[in-house]
């Protein structure tokens, strides 16, 4: 069972991974959760996720051993849940999140859905 969750996880993230760079990206079923960190994220910029719009990645789909120099610093995530949708720049990693998973910063979270959900299932996409 273990090594089908594996092979499965892999294949997951080698999906993401996958469109991250090409130029059709087609949306993932994931979830989203929050966090307000505040200092420099992974792009190498200050951020404060306590009052910034943002996301921070999965750590699955970051390339460059430098993430400064990353793609992915580059791009936005576009989320859409329940009828809403937003569009943040990546400007951070997560890297406790599965590859299907993001972790918003807690105004682009607030704007999709109430805090204390802690959790949500979204459908998102780099862009």
């Amino acid at each position: 069972m273990k090594s089908a969750v594996k092979v499965l996880g892999a294949l997951a993230s080698a999906a993401v991974l996958s469109f991250v760079f090409s130029g059709t990206a087609s949306a993932v079923s994931g979830t989203a959760s929050w966090y307000n960190d505040a200092g420099f994220g992974a792009c190498g910029t200050q951020i404060n996720a306590d009052t910034q719009l943002l996301v921070a990645a999965p750590a699955a789909l970051w390339t460059s051993p430098n993430p400064n120099n990353d793609p992915l610093c580059r791009k936005s995530i576009r989320v859409t849940y329940n009828g809403k949708t937003i569009t943040v720049p990546i400007r951070d990693k997560c890297p406790s999140c599965a590859s299907t998973k993001i972790d918003l910063s807690r105004p682009a979270f607030a704007s999709l859905a109430n805090t204390s959900v802690g959790i949500i299932n979204v459908t998102w996409q780099i862009v």
